[in-house]
């Protein structure tokens, strides 16, 4: 697809805006002969959701998403079912999407290059209601430890003790967790009782450090993926560390193991809808982001609603 009209979406609190503009500039073309180019910036109230129906009313046919997760989550919502394509220069921590598609990180340029000389594709979306309101999501959801808390380590550990470092990382979470009843139900079945203290529910399953907590997920399969994890105690978090990083990593990687592994401590699921009911309130977060405690929520899939380059 030729692009005939750019948007950019920006977060102007990020550092290196006039390097991001200069880069643009550079990439796409900055005299006649260029592609048109329209800027929004996003303001604390809204993130990227309205700059991005705007672009996508104003006849942009791909808008840049420049930021954090934040920012790409808004602008994707606002863009999802219009077959407007999205486009990623990650500029925040985490930048979850980003690696799940492969977008230079760290590179302004190649970016933004990636953009112009990438071919389209559809990718699915999420959906979450809790509190009488829909949003989407890219990445995942979930309450209990956070996603990143599963990959901080000691990087000088993890040299010297390998996975054995991340039982040090979650060993310094585990104060945080309560174990809490759980009621799950999967698409049309029957409702099923469980415990436990975080649940991820994701498109896309990488995070930093390339760990995969949903190692089934693909972006574009029509399903949703969940991890629950009910680790209590030393010896279960052992078995959780070693489910994450060696089943579902190392031995996954050489093929050794071609789907999840499901243990007593973690369970791998799929499914295009999910309802969860909490026996007691719990922080929630959405791509990353704390939207405040839920007792129940819902999920559902929305297969190709997103198209990305």
């Amino acid at each position: 697809m030729t692009i005939t009209k750019l948007g950019v979406v920006w977060n102007p609190s990020k550092p290196g805006g006039d390097k991001l503009q200069a880069a643009v500039a550079e990439v796409f073309g900055s005299d006649a002969a260029g592609i048109p180019v329209q800027w929004w910036e996003t303001t604390p109230d809204d993130p990227g959701r309205g700059m991005a129906v705007e672009a996508a009313s104003e006849g942009c046919d791909v808008v840049i998403a420049a930021g954090g997760d934040g920012t790409v989550r808004a602008v994707a919502e606002g863009l999802a079912g219009t077959g407007v394509a999205l486009g990623i220069v990650p500029r925040g921590t985490g930048n979850l999407l980003a690696r799940n598609l492969d977008v230079p990180l760290n590179d302004i340029p190649a970016a933004l290059r990636r953009v112009l000389d990438g071919e389209s594709r559809k990718i699915d979306m999420g959906w979450v209601e809790h509190g009488g309101a829909e949003h989407a999501f890219v990445v995942m959801v979930g309450f209990g430890i956070d996603a990143q808390m599963l990959v901080e380590t000691d990087d000088d550990l993890k040299s010297r003790a390998g996975w054995l470092a991340y039982v040090e990382a979650m060993g310094r979470a585990v104060a945080g967790t309560e174990m809490i009843d759980i009621e799950l139900t999967l698409d049309d079945t029957e409702p099923e009782g469980l415990r436990g203290h975080t649940m991820l529910i994701g498109n896309c399953g990488m995070v930093q450090g390339g760990i995969r907590l949903l190692p089934d997920a693909l972006i574009d399969d029509g399903q949703l993926d969940m991890l629950l994890v009910s680790a209590d105690g030393p010896l279960q978090w052992l078995d959780t560390v070693r489910s994450l990083v060696w089943e579902n990593g190392v031995r996954r990687l050489f093929g050794a193991v071609d789907q999840a592994v499901s243990t007593d401590s973690t369970t791998h699921v799929a499914a295009q809808r999910i309802a969860v009911t909490l026996s007691s309130p719990q922080a929630f977060e959405i791509d990353g982001e704390e939207v405040g405690e839920v007792s129940s929520f819902s999920v559902r899939v929305d297969p190709g609603a997103l198209t990305v380059r």
